[in-house]
């Protein structure tokens, strides 16, 4: 099995062709907390001769420091190369190695055991063809085995390997072995996970890694080595699926040449071939293929290349394309399986960004169906998704977007949500089908529109956010501001935050989901006032920034104000006009702004007012005198 062959002596031109056409098999090593997953890894490097003389002088030296084997290499410290690591005998972040054998290439992610980490294991697996599951035969299948398992199933690994380590601490006791196989075998048919080998292994040892184990012969079966060189790869699979390339790049290097470049996900790209750019539907033939080596006549999965067409069709970035008669879907909203990954919980109603492919979209989590209990598979009800949690969830987007369910294709059907606010990634989803209402639903086009409404007001209809704390005057002035504005014959409506939850809103409370759906409807509402001609004028605490912005969005340039009503904690405290401080103070108000629950000021409001330096009738006027600026003609 090892990596070095004579041709490297006697014919390296050779051996350079047939390396370079190895296929190559992506695998992650997945489990709980000190399996021996990374103890396989350093073990597979070494027994495949990819390590330097220099390397494993290193590794004996550090084993010495922070190995757990005594006197013997401590090969897990090949992979945990993070000081923490090494110091707690764990694995943190995903590490990624290389090694080959003479039949195939190998990259091998060696995934945290950690429930805490379970994002870093979901990065790790979202590109694998297998996933090798380690259990502890002391042990036995527990909680992360579990939730592992039921990952790599979601995310579309087809092959498992369970591979039993550490049977040198139970004697090499073959009813071990068949007691921990059957027990994962019963969790594995809950799942429908068809693909499943078992492996009784030593990898400390080296006990069927690359060779039979003399001290287990009862086990007939392949080496873990030999599995791994028979797997069947992804990228073979890609290619009798239907064509699928996102384009990443519009190239146009002179004015005499238009291609498209993109990353084949799946089929097979000819040129001469009818193809379809979805979302919008044109459709157009392939003139000429074009790839790292010059022309070709064909691509398949896995190539990156640039195409050119018969015809001038708008075709953009995040576009797919697709054969003429097997087009992918297009729709806006969708049931999604999602997998939350970030310390601030998910809550529905709030916006993210939605990436799939090369595309970026506004997303909306509509509402939560579903949470999974990973040990029991049992459907839980939920109002927001904690770290590590996994629920079935409807998804609205700003756009419909080309997709295929994530079980049909993992490239066009799997997507990362991103918070708006930070950019840090929070989220995976799945895409499992298209709601129905997505393709019923259309928008009914009216004659009479805003610029209509408007002129017969003679204004300019926009909308006045308010935002600040309980008790920093927001309602007061808004109030003020509205019946100036009225003196002078505008037309206008308050929305004020009080009154709008003695109705509209009177079902919902004040907890973090509440809010969000709070200011969203407010948002909406606001959006068509605006849109009948009116000047709407907004009071509401709306504590945080990513709602704020989501209502920012809903209007052109110009048509959102936003007013800081700038008020510090300890005046609106003192002032208190509604005793809801007092109450919160003595817990008796839980999930209170400024309390116990979170504001975050505008970063860059249209309007700022101090209240502690100006009284309320003369911050009216500010705002008023801002917006006689905004009229007058520049």
């Amino acid at each position: 099995m090892a990596h070095i062959s004579d041709l490297i002596a006697t014919d390296i031109d050779a051996y350079l062709e047939k390396h370079q056409h190895k296929t190559l098999l992506r695998f992650i090593t997945c489990g709980s907390v000190d399996d021996g997953k990374s103890t396989l890894i350093g073990r597979l490097l070494y027994d495949s001769h990819m390590l330097f003389d220099d390397q494993l002088a290193a590794i004996e030296k550090d084993s010495q420091k922070w190995g757990t084997q005594g006197d013997q290499i401590d090969f897990a410290l090949l992979v945990d190369g993070l000081a923490a690591e090494r110091e707690q005998g764990i694995t943190i972040d995903v590490a990624y190695r290389f090694f080959s054998t003479e039949n195939r290439k190998f990259i091998v992610a060696d995934t945290p055991g950690h429930e805490q980490y379970t994002r870093n294991m979901v990065t790790g697996a979202s590109t694998a063809d297998a996933a090798i599951v380690m259990i502890d035969a002391r042990k036995g299948v527990l909680t992360q085995t579990y939730r592992h398992s039921y990952i790599t199933n979601l995310l579309g690994i087809e092959h498992l390997l369970v591979a039993i380590n550490k049977m040198d601490l139970v004697a090499y006791d073959e009813s071990v072995f068949n007691s921990i196989s059957q027990h994962y075998q019963e969790f594995a048919q809950k799942l429908d996970i068809k693909n499943v080998s078992f492996i009784p292994i030593s990898a400390f040892k080296g006990d069927n890694i690359t060779t039979p184990s003399s001290a287990m012969p009862w086990y007939q079966g392949p080496t873990l080595m030999q599995y791994l060189e028979s797997v069947p790869v992804q990228t073979k699979t890609n290619q009798t699926k239907p064509l699928r390339i996102p384009i990443q790049w519009v190239n146009r290097p002179n004015l005499d040449f238009r291609g498209f470049t993109g990353t084949i996900s799946s089929g097979i790209l000819k040129a001469g071939d009818k193809i379809q750019a979805q979302p919008s539907g044109k459709q157009s033939s392939i003139t000429q293929i074009l790839t790292p080596d010059g022309d070709a006549k064909e691509a398949v999965a896995g190539q990156a290349i640039t195409f050119t067409l018969a015809d001038e069709i708008d075709i953009s970035r995040g576009d797919v394309i697709t054969h003429a008669d097997t087009p992918a879907e297009v729709a806006d909203q969708f049931e999604a399986t999602i997998i939350w990954m970030h310390e601030e919980p998910l809550l529905p109603g709030r916006q993210y960004w939605l990436k799939i492919g090369a595309q970026m979209v506004t997303a909306t989590i509509t509402s939560i169906k579903y949470e999974v209990n990973i040990n029991t598979l049992e459907h839980l009800a939920a109002n927001h998704l904690n770290l590590n949690s996994i629920a079935h969830c409807n998804i609205n987007l700003d756009r419909p977007i080309p997709f295929d369910p994530y079980s049909e294709n993992r490239q066009t059907g799997g997507f990362i949500l991103i918070d708006r606010i930070n950019n840090n990634t929070v989220g995976a989803g799945l895409i499992n089908f298209a709601l129905r209402r997505s393709h019923n639903i259309y928008i009914q086009n009216v004659d009479v529109n805003k610029s209509a409404r408007a002129l017969l007001k003679h204004q300019t209809p926009k909308v006045i956010w308010f935002t600040g704390l309980s008790g920093s005057g927001k309602s007061t002035i808004a109030n003020l501001v509205e019946k100036h504005l009225h003196q002078l014959g505008m037309h206008t409506y308050l929305l004020d935050g009080d009154n709008i939850r003695h109705g509209l809103n009177k079902d919902l409370g004040f907890t973090d989901e509440d809010r969000v759906e709070n200011i969203r409807r407010i948002a909406e509402v606001a959006k068509l006032m605006v849109d009948a001609g009116l000047i709407v004028i907004t009071a509401f605490i709306s504590p945080f920034r990513s709602e704020r912005q989501m209502a920012r969005e809903l209007f052109p340039d110009g048509e959102f104000i936003e007013v800081f009503v700038d008020t510090p904690l300890a005046l609106a405290e003192e002032r208190d006009p509604k005793g809801l401080y007092k109450k919160a103070r003595k817990g008796e108000l839980k999930n209170f702004t400024g309390i116990d629950s979170p504001y975050e000021p505008p970063e860059n409001p249209e309007i700022s007012l101090k209240t502690s330096q100006n009284s309320a009738e003369e911050l009216a006027m500010e705002v008023c005198g801002f917006l006689q600026k905004m009229r007058q003609p520049k």
